[in-house]
């Protein structure tokens, strides 16, 4: 095929995905299956016609996108905010897939009357989370989950990749190599994760220092930077037999809780990168597909959804958070938001490039139990968080019309502070609220618009204070005006 058929071919297929994602909230439907029918629309099966059966180039591709993908979940998440529930997210995104691979593992033997070593590897498969499509849910409804139940969920699925990722490549050690002791796993896992998390957060840290100390003649050279240190995380970790996809995630977590030169451009460049190596990794794993041989394995396929979905998973959770302070509300609704995502579908073509007996048999059987996962749960986890009582409205504000891109050259910050009900200075004018002349208050969010602020403007309840100032005089500002806000 010509050069250019094949650029115009990935340009529709790329346009398709991106427009896909706004029938997704039209009809209710993750995202995540919007991209999979383009591609199995665009496959050998389907309208398009496309020819595509290569798993190693489909498997390296997942591999550079889950990298991309978990560094820019990584560098989004506020580690205040996980803090909190740092102990049990990390005990779910562990032992919690450990005990769901194992789970589900025991259920793939019984009802397929296969090998166990091969019920346990497609246990490990599918082991991990997306939490990503839960949120894409909850946002194309405008609303979120109370309490500690978002951050907990974001911390795990953000986190528990890199767990399935492990247990996937050693049960296929372990079926290739059959003398490997079973209890090898623990010191494997241990030396895996913590050489991993150790060289991300190294590797954040420098590139935080690096962005603040290079000066480079040209900006666009500091998103490429940006790059480099992905796959400097994640090839380095994998050549010192640590677990990169744990590095990419601790590398973005490390430095998306550092100040450093040009980190909102990062920040929003390096969401970009991620959304594209979604959208096409979905489209190549929905070429990879044959959905003519789908229904073959469907009986097996829902059947063993519905055991992970109703057994593996909760039973899992359940056993993580004993003692726990959440309650049997939102334990069970943990539970029930353990979508399958991108990651299983990746993971599944480890054992085609292996050249593990029927793994494509476990590829397809992994591709329906995700479509099953994400159609059963996403489509009952609004009904269900609101019978449990857990959801609440999002406060999905409109973007302010300016930024503040954080340099060497001015010591200041940029923050919204949000007017709450009991505040001294509600009904007063800016002028009367009397801050510091090292803060500027350059505009007010009223009702998602935004106004001039003067000094005769009238504050309401609710108003969102955009300010800039000084770090240390807005630090002040915090601790005295607006006490529960989460500037840092």
């Amino acid at each position: 095929m010509i050069i250019q058929y094949v650029l115009a071919v990935v340009a529709l297929l790329l346009f398709l995905g991106v427009f896909s994602s706004k029938l997704s909230s039209q009809f209710n439907v993750p995202i995540l299956l919007m991209f999979l029918g383009v591609g199995m629309l665009a496959g050998s099966d389907g309208l398009g016609g496309i020819e595509f059966s290569d798993a190693s180039a489909a498997n390296y591709l997942g591999t550079v996108a889950m990298a991309f993908i978990l560094y820019s979940g990584g560098l989004d998440t506020n580690f205040r905010s996980i803090k909190s529930v740092l102990g049990y997210g990390t005990l779910l995104a562990s032992a919690g897939v450990l005990l769901t691979a194992i789970l589900l593992g025991i259920g793939v033997t019984f009802v397929l009357g296969c090998d166990w070593k091969w019920g346990m590897l497609l246990g490990a498969v599918v082991s991990s989370t997306d939490a990503a499509a839960v949120f894409a849910i909850l946002r194309s409804k405008s609303v979120s989950l109370q309490g500690r139940l978002q951050p907990l969920l974001e911390l795990e699925s953000g986190s528990n990749d890199p767990m399935a990722a492990f247990l996937t490549v050693f049960m296929i050690g372990i079926i290739q190599n059959p003398e490997t002791s079973y209890w090898s796993i623990f010191p494997a896992f241990f030396g895996k994760m913590s050489i991993g998390i150790v060289w991300g957060y190294l590797v954040g840290r420098a590139g935080a220092w690096l962005y603040t100390k290079l000066k480079l003649d040209y900006e666009g050279l500091y998103f490429v930077l940006g790059i480099s240190l992905v796959l400097f995380a994640y090839g380095i970790a994998e050549c010192i037999y640590g677990n990169g996809f744990m590095a990419c995630y601790v590398c973005g977590l490390t430095m998306g809780n550092l100040r450093f030169n040009y980190k909102k451009g990062l920040v929003r460049f390096s969401d970009g990168v991620g959304w594209l190596m979604q959208v096409m990794l979905f489209l190549v794993l929905g070429l990879l597909v044959f959905p003519k041989q789908l229904p073959g394995i469907a009986i097996s396929g829902f059947i063993l959804a519905l055991l992970l979905m109703f057994v593996a998973r909760p039973a899992a959770v359940l056993l993580c958070m004993i003692r726990s302070p959440y309650s049997m509300r939102e334990r069970l609704l943990i539970s029930w938001v353990g979508l399958r995502g991108a990651a299983p579908i990746v993971f599944a073509t480890f054992p085609l490039l292996a050249g593990i007996e029927n793994a494509g048999l476990l590829f397809n059987l992994v591709f329906f139990i995700v479509i099953a996962s994400v159609l059963i749960q996403g489509r009952t986890l609004m009904p269900f968080a609101r019978l449990l009582k857990l959801d609440k409205p999002l406060n999905d504000k409109v973007r302010a019309p300016i930024e503040l891109e954080e340099t060497d050259t001015l010591n200041s910050k940029m923050f919204e502070f949000e007017i709450p009900p009991d505040a001294p200075f509600v009904n007063k004018t800016l002028a009367e609220m009397k801050l510091p002349p090292g803060v500027l208050v350059l505009l007010l969010r009223r009702n998602n618009h935004f106004i001039l602020a003067r000094g005769n403007t009238r504050l309401e309840a609710g108003d969102g204070m955009l300010m800039m100032g000084d770090i240390n005089e807005m630090t002040r500002i915090a601790a005295e005006y607006f006490p529960n806000s989460d500037f840092e």
